[in-house]
């Protein structure tokens, strides 16, 4: 199978005949495309993972790094600010920003007109580490889709989001 092939039958088919097999009127037809989602973000955070592990980050700290390195000049921003950004509590942001303050790669600065207010903020090292990393991060990203046309990476970018959607509409139903 050459290198672009993609496989007739995988894994997830597997899995669904063997349901069908075990258990005929189960419905698991959402495997089709939620197991495969699964198993492709197992395999994309081992592969990022490889590239953090390279500069002795964790996908958490990259997180809030490049959420800093986006907000631009000064990069820095509130914990509440980053949660929002990350989908994570500020308490477990915190610790992130615990980490990171004890690796030198960002600071804690109260605000000057609101001492109730810390911020984040990029150290000068923080800035030069985060900028080294996103290079070899999306061009990690660039070779995982390069089997696939800009087509088809806009079209799955479309159904992604719409998948998203889908699940934020019914979750909790």
């Amino acid at each position: 199978m050459g290198h672009d092939t993609v496989p007739e039958h995988d894994a997830v088919d597997d899995i669904v005949s063997q349901w069908a097999r075990q258990w005929p009127d189960l419905d698991v037809t959402p495997l089709e495309v939620l197991g495969r989602l699964h198993r492709t973000y197992l395999r994309y955070q081992s592969a990022i993972g490889r590239v953090f592990d390279e500069f002795g980050i964790n996908m958490a700290s990259f997180d809030v790094l490049a959420a800093l390195r986006r907000a631009g000049e000064p990069y820095r921003m509130t914990s509440g600010q980053l949660a929002e950004s990350s989908l994570v509590t500020t308490g477990g942001i915190t610790l992130r920003i615990d980490r990171l303050v004890q690796a030198g790669l960002v600071r804690r600065e109260r605000d000057e007109e609101d001492r109730r207010i810390v911020h984040a903020q990029l150290t000068d090292e923080g800035k030069k580490l985060i900028d080294e990393i996103a290079v070899a991060h999306f061009e990690n990203e660039a070779r995982m889709l390069a089997g696939l046309s800009a087509a088809d990476q806009a079209a799955l970018a479309g159904l992604l989001r719409k998948l998203e959607h889908s699940i934020i509409r019914h979750d909790g139903e």
